[in-house]
């Protein structure tokens, strides 16, 4: 007979485990970053990341028990995305976790329950694996589930057995299997069979703590941490063959099959696989920009940047033209809205990051496609397998093709990439530069690799002079070469000279205007590339025509913001390594016109100490106004005079140093002050880790400073109105409400329990004798779970051998019950607290568990609280006969 799940919608899903396990007092919590503040992860890949500090014994819990649905990404294996049927980059894990709560018999009972009662799940096409050495776990499946023997699976170390690093917290895992095809028998299980099966839930038991030799001891707190793939879920509820048919990815899917004007259910193998990478990526970029990842070169923007990259190559594979990714991702927008309100509130940020991105990238990916289909043919045509290191590193360095991309494309025609070869070519490439030189996304096809043979590079006036004449060399407009380009044309200027600073080291470039006769051309960006420069711009009025005379002028006011925050990056480095720690190197950085950041190598986080130490000299040495030394010397020269190289630069035999003297000298080709007083002033916004072993400071200097603090000042001049206090006693005055709300809370819970006790004696006459025992069921109208627990042991420590079971609705939509069981109730007649109010729980739309003498449980409603309470009363009379 053939089974059909209930259909429920991803959200529904969702929804159901979060109020499934709010019921059983486990606390919503919201989803953290996929930015994670743990430093040694880059990230967010696991529904447990944001509690490792809490499992490792660094943080204390914030409530017992806990349950969300954490967004996490994972790149490791993404070249399965789209080819089997759970692969994906982005997937949202539910999860429930105890610390030091409850252990491996209620988390069984819960996902057993969520499993089977709230989706639906018939027990027979659930299988459960335990740790091979984990009898416990085995027998609670076995005479507590009624698992039959012969379906739970005893797997190895390297399946079931979770670690959270070389030392540290550890434990068993027990995971629950589903079965696609039970008539196949339960006959040599193989749990392996994707096919066949699909894991869904994994219960990780942390019970113990691994020393540096790999010995285990018992913990002190037993933890739960469990995960339930959301897609996996969806794909089991949904009656789909994976994970991409899901209502969680499908809309992409069709959204982008509609763009390609193709119908996804006729469309062969290989435009599928395009099509749901194209749903899984955008959904994983959509929301890595909502969480403040920005495309780059390096760490999270690294990956960004291949995501997006790869949805647009998709996207022409299967013969979509044009820019298409906002329009993909506002599908994307439109179906996590309502769980992550964030992609919504930074939808504008989302699609001009994309839209950026995707511009730079097809004009690239044309080109270089073009070029790596024609060394393709010629390596086939030689019978050859691998396309050559030089060929690849060709492709990189004069056309900005990505080396991963080679590959993924040499992949799908059966050949290799020399790694090694592009490599070796890479460091050819370094040695042999004559300058520093920056490898971009050109935004043209057939440009300047062929206007290079009649182009002189760019001659760079930028460091001396602010506007100049120029001749226009080149003039390209989508993409092509023009003789002229008309008012209200993008376009892309070559210069014989220019005062503009290109795009490098971190800093970005100029802006400002080409001018001549009725002619204005606002210039929004330059990039350089073999020397080069492109300036990116707009025709505001008049013609530009190839050969014309120009000013170029740059904007002065963004010019010096860019030198004020380029100086300031080279004394923040400066005071690092002078106060925290003299090896301390870049990591990257950027200088924009409103803000710099600084990425460096250190293993630890700065103490709010040290970050003031640092401010404080970088001021310092503002206020001592230091002239600027600037130099062009010999490489080695600059070397032994103690010049520290800037990240991500190349140099050659001779390198421009820029040295302030006794406090910083490196090897830099970006702009600066004159004098370090020109900067004003200096201020630290934040420090933060963003991979393992890297850190970042975010800092503002000269004028955006006092745009900074004047924020913070209207703050504080609205709080000090608010609380009636002068400025400097908000603090004071903050730290005064918090310990009176305080006091007031346990004032409160006071008399909460006071008035439980209260309560509780009044309840003693209803108590009946049944034999030898007491017997007193009653509802505590408005009393919380604590009011409850404390009442009813009272009431059973007064009334000696005896059954208490209380009940109360605490808050609209919610039930709370107790059981207290003397010993000798579970001794003699075998009640335990535990299994019975769980069980009158279910009464109420519930459940829960404990101690053979004590149990708490909840449910959703109340209007069912007297019928179970009633049941309660009849069970214990019944029982203890």
């Amino acid at each position: 007979m053939t089974y059909s799940p209930k259909f429920l919608s991803g959200s529904d899903i969702r929804q159901k485990f979060l109020n499934f396990y709010a019921q059983r007092e486990h606390t919503i919590l919201a989803s953290a970053s996929l930015i994670p503040e743990d430093p040694t992860v880059l990230l967010t890949i696991a529904g447990m990341l944001p509690f490792k500090p809490i499992f490792l014994g660094q943080k204390q819990a914030p409530t017992p028990r806990a349950t969300t649905s954490q967004k996490c990404i994972r790149t490791n294996d993404i070249e399965n995305v789209g080819r089997t049927a759970r692969h994906q980059t982005f997937f949202e894990m539910l999860g429930n976790f105890s610390f030091g709560d409850y252990f491996k018999e209620q988390a069984i009972k819960w996902a057993w329950e969520l499993s089977t009662e709230v989706f639906g799940l018939p027990p027979e096409r659930m299988v459960p694996s335990v740790y091979e050495e984990d009898d416990e776990a085995f027998a609670i499946w076995r005479d507590k589930i009624g698992v039959p023997e012969h379906r739970i699976q005893r797997m190895g170390k390297d399946d079931n057995f979770w670690v959270s690093g070389p030392t540290g917290p550890c434990g068993p895992c027990s995971e629950i299997y589903y079965d696609f095809h039970p008539e196949r028998g339960d006959k040599n299980i193989d749990l392996e069979d994707d096919s066949r099966f699909i894991e869904f839930y994994n219960l990780v038991f942390m019970q113990y703590n691994r020393d540096i030799d790999g010995n285990l001891t018992p913990l002190q707190s037993q933890n739960i941490d469990t995960g339930l793939g959301l897609e996996r879920m969806a794909q089991i509820l949904q009656s789909v063959p994976n994970n991409y048919e899901t209502d969680l990815i499908f809309p992409m899917v069709e959204a982008a099959a509609e763009l390609a004007g193709i119908e996804y259910k006729k469309a062969d193998e290989k435009t599928k696989i395009s099509l749901k990478v194209i749903g899984d990526h955008i959904r994983a970029v959509v929301h890595l920009i909502a969480d403040g990842v920005s495309t780059s070169n390096t760490g999270r923007g690294y990956i960004l940047r291949r995501l997006i990259r790869r949805v647009v190559r998709h996207g022409r594979l299967v013969g979509i033209e044009g820019e298409f990714t906002t329009k993909i991702a506002e599908t994307a927008i439109q179906l996590s809205q309502e769980a992550y309100p964030n992609v919504r509130e930074r939808e504008k940020v989302i699609k001009a990051e994309l839209q950026q991105e995707e511009s730079r990238f097809l004009k690239t990916l044309e080109r270089g496609e073009k070029l790596l289909q024609e060394v393709i043919a010629k390596v086939k045509q030689k019978k050859q397998t691998e396309i050559g290191g030089k060929d690849a590193f060709k492709l990189y360095d004069t056309y900005g093709f990505p080396l991963e991309l080679t590959q993924e494309i040499a992949e799908e025609e059966g050949l290799t990439v020399d790694v090694e070869g592009f490599n070796a070519a890479m460091q050819t490439q370094i040695d042999t530069s004559q300058g520093a030189h920056e490898t971009i996304d050109l935004t043209v096809q057939e440009s300047l690799d062929r206007l290079a043979e009649k182009i002189h590079p760019t001659e760079f006036l930028g460091y001396t002079d602010l506007q100049s004449p120029a001749m226009v060399s080149a003039v390209l407009a989508n993409g092509k070469t023009v003789e002229n380009a008309e008012a209200g044309t993008e376009v892309q200027v070559v210069l014989d000279k220019t005062p503009f600073y290109a795009e490098s080291g971190g800093q970005i470039g100029d802006k400002g205007y080409l001018c001549g006769d009725n002619l204005v051309v606002r210039v929004e960006d330059v990039q350089k590339e073999s020397g080069i420069f492109i300036h990116y711009g707009r025709i505001e009025r008049g013609t530009l025509q190839l050969g014309d005379t120009v000013t170029a002028q740059l904007d002065r006011a963004c010019r010096r913001c860019l030198q004020a925050n380029h100086t300031a990056t080279h004394l923040l480095q400066a005071a690092l390594r002078k106060l925290v720690d003299e090896s301390i190197s870049q990591a990257g950085s950027l200088v924009a016109f409103d803000r710099l950041r600084f990425d460096f190598n250190l293993s630890r986080s700065l103490t709010p100490e040290e970050l003031q130490q640092v401010e404080e000299q970088v001021n310092t040495w503002v206020a001592e106004a230091h002239e600027a030394d600037v130099n062009i010397m010999p490489l080695e020269e600059a070397k032994a005079k103690g010049a520290i190289a800037m990240f991500g630069e190349k140099y050659t035999s001779d390198v421009r140093v820029i040295d302030f003297p006794g406090v910083s000298m490196e090897l830099c080709g970006g702009t600066h002050v004159r004098n370090t007083a020109e900067i004003g002033a200096f201020k630290i916004i934040s420090e933060s880790g963003i991979s393992s072993g890297v850190r970042r400071i975010e800092a503002v200097a000269g004028s955006s400073v006092l745009d900074y603090l004047n924020v913070r000042d209207k703050v504080v001049r609205e709080l000090s109105d608010r609380f009636k206090v002068q400025p400097e006693e908000v603090t004071e005055r903050v730290a005064k409400l918090q310990a009176e709300l305080k006091a007031t809370n346990k004032e409160l819970d006071e008399l909460k329990t006071q008035l439980a006790l209260a309560q509780s004696n009044q309840l003693l006459d209803l108590a009946e004798s049944v034999g030898s025992f007491k017997v007193l069921v009653a509802q505590m109208d408005g009393a919380d779970p604590d009011s409850l627990k404390t009442a009813a042991e009272r009431l059973q420590q007064k009334l000696g051998e005896s059954a208490v079971v209380l009940g109360s609705t605490p808050a609209e939509g919610k039930v709370s019950l107790v059981a207290a069981f003397s010993p000798k109730v579970n001794k003699e007649k075998k009640l335990l607290a535990g299994k019975f109010i769980g069980t009158i729980a279910k009464r109420c739309g519930g459940g829960g568990g404990g101690r053979p003498n004590f149990a708490q449980a909840g449910g959703r409603d109340p209007s069912k609280l007297a019928e179970a309470l009633e049941i309660a009363k009849q069970q214990l009379v019944e029982g203890l006969k």
